[in-house]
């Protein structure tokens, strides 16, 4: 039977993802989605890690599960920490699967002067929340403790210059009306990625699992052979 692992986004658990485990299990896969340390029911860990620390996690955990050669999928912050993984652990992975992935931090004109202005809406909670979440569109406001300090260690880590390295299978599926990692990026790390497959779903936007998971499980099966 062929094992599939998901990795959720920040912010996000494996209880989010119960529909497309479902699918994915009608459809005869064994399917794994961890609770990511400091999400779900797995608490932080004791100081900030940052996406080299999940990818050992993630190596723990397929250790302990006997897991190896399997399909991996991971979505948005959980698509850095495949990448990643497939990069350092190639010979555990079968396809690489990376579903609206983040990890290419490149500066933008854009991203520099809400870095600028940011200190200014600081001091006033309300103004704080609707600058974060609808100008900068993160999840820094909802982070606090050793986790904020980890969620700055993950955004501030560029990941683009290793998509190039990945040499197992992928298949990369995007929304495209994603508006948190833009879909140019999609394309970006199609062009990296040698002979990787891109997907685009019509009219999806960032929240795959949850948009369109009969989809997003038919994608998948296309590509699991």
């Amino acid at each position: 039977m062929n094992s599939i692992l998901i990795l959720h986004g920040w912010g996000s658990c494996a209880a989010r993802w119960q529909k497309v485990k479902e699918l994915l299990e009608n459809r005869g896969l064994k399917v794994f989605v961890p609770d990511l340390p400091g999400f779900g029911q797995e608490p932080p860990p004791a100081t900030a890690w940052n996406i080299d620390n999940y990818v050992e996690w993630v190596k723990n955990y397929c250790g302990k599960n006997n897991l190896s050669q399997i399909f991996i999928l991971g979505h948005s912050f959980g698509g850095s920490v495949a990448a990643k993984y497939a990069l350092r652990y190639p010979e555990n992975v079968e396809k690489l699967f990376l579903a609206s992935s983040a990890g290419i931090r490149k500066k933008t004109a854009k991203k520099e002067f809400f870095k600028k202005i940011s200190p200014l809406f600081r001091s006033f909670y309300l103004l704080k929340i609707i600058f974060y979440r609808f100008f900068v569109k993160s999840d820094y406001q909802y982070t606090s403790g050793v986790m904020r300090e980890t969620y700055l260690n993950v955004i501030n880590e560029d990941i683009s210059r290793l998509f190039s390295q990945i040499k197992i299978p992928t298949v990369i599926i995007w929304g495209e009306k994603d508006d948190i990692t833009p879909i140019a990026d999609a394309y970006f790390i199609n062009r990296e990625i040698k002979d990787s497959k891109l997907e685009i779903l019509p009219g999806i936007g960032h929240r795959i699992r949850k948009e369109a998971p009969e989809i997003l499980v038919e994608k998948i099966l296309a590509f699991i052979k």
